[in-house]
């Protein structure tokens, strides 16, 4: 009689605890703590621990700074150069052009709206690696390539567009835009469906143009949007390597024009199997857009609340 007396309170407070209200936040989060630790905590403190290491097969030795010291390097400065560029140029197109666009396609007065969008989302589904395939046909150095092609109809010199660091640059920007144009647009869409249409109907009662409203209300309010769409897009021109990789068909680019940082940690930690050095450029890589994102984060005063409390 004790004993299932025993087993009964067992079992209630076994019950109690699946329906309490305390528990149930931890229950629910538990699963994302998890996969923190495991798939983002851990490589994280692992990649620093190995940065200061020389990693050989079986066998790891602690060298300081030296990996960092090693960094200071002319291919490295390169593989930087490239991806700041990079980055900026897509930040300078995959802004604002997104930000037209979508206007134009949630204005009521547009044309097969759905059309547009279907058409302008369709490469955001494509794989990088098809898409990067496709590009080489295209801007390909042979007189037979597509765009040489047009060029020669045209009366004009056929381009190595590939093998000079301009062109080069021009032919991955084009691909970003291409691929990430539709992405964009949609989240800038996103923003604007979820502004009042009361307050566009109050601005025109008070007799303000289109261009007034656009820059007093449309603006203002996508300001959440556009911050996350510029954070992303930071991030993404610095972790950029397989459109590189694709469009050369290898991580070996002339005179490194194509080399991004990810490339250089690629072409370091995985061909040359040296992974104490590629964790060092792997947590530069973290630095530098650590530091460019707060600093954006700061122009567009995100932390001025923090501030002021």
């Amino acid at each position: 009689m004790e004993a299932s007396s025993r087993q009964c309170g067992r079992k209630q407070k076994k019950r109690s605890l699946l329906y309490s209200q305390n528990a149930a936040p931890y229950f629910f989060i538990f699963p994302f703590i998890l996969s923190f630790f495991i798939f983002f905590a851990y490589p994280v403190v692992t990649t620093i621990i190995m940065s200061f290491q020389e990693v050989l097969p079986g066998q790891t030795t602690f060298i300081g700074l030296d990996n960092y010291k090693e960094l200071w390097n002319p291919t490295f400065l390169t593989a930087i150069r490239n991806s700041t560029v990079y980055t900026i140029l897509t930040l300078i197109i995959l802004i604002p052009v997104p930000l037209i666009l979508a206007v134009f396609l949630n204005s009521k007065l547009m044309f097969a709206k759905n059309f547009f969008r279907s058409v302008t989302f369709i490469p955001a589904l494509t794989s990088v690696v098809v898409a990067g395939m496709i590009f080489r046909l295209i801007f390909g150095g042979q007189e037979g390539a597509l765009l040489n092609s047009i060029l020669i109809n045209f009366g004009m010199e056929p381009k190595a567009w590939l093998n000079h660091g301009g062109t080069s640059m021009f032919v991955l920007v084009v691909l970003a835009t291409w691929k990430w144009m539709g992405i964009n647009i949609l989240y800038f869409l996103a923003g604007l469906q979820n502004i009042p249409r009361e307050l566009y109907e109050s601005a025109e009662v008070d007799g303000a143009s289109t261009s007034r409203k656009f820059w007093h209300i449309t603006l203002p309010l996508l300001k959440p949007i556009s911050i996350y769409v510029f954070t992303i897009s930071i991030y993404g021109g610095f972790s950029m390597f397989a459109e590189s990789y694709m469009l050369y068909g290898s991580n070996r680019s002339p005179n490194n024009i194509g080399l991004t940082i990810v490339g250089y940690l690629y072409q370091k930690g995985i061909e040359q199997n040296n992974l104490g050095f590629g964790s060092a450029v792997g947590i530069a890589l973290l630095v530098i857009t650590l530091i460019i994102t707060l600093i954006q984060l700061k122009f567009f005063g995100m932390f001025k609340k923090e501030e002021q409390g």
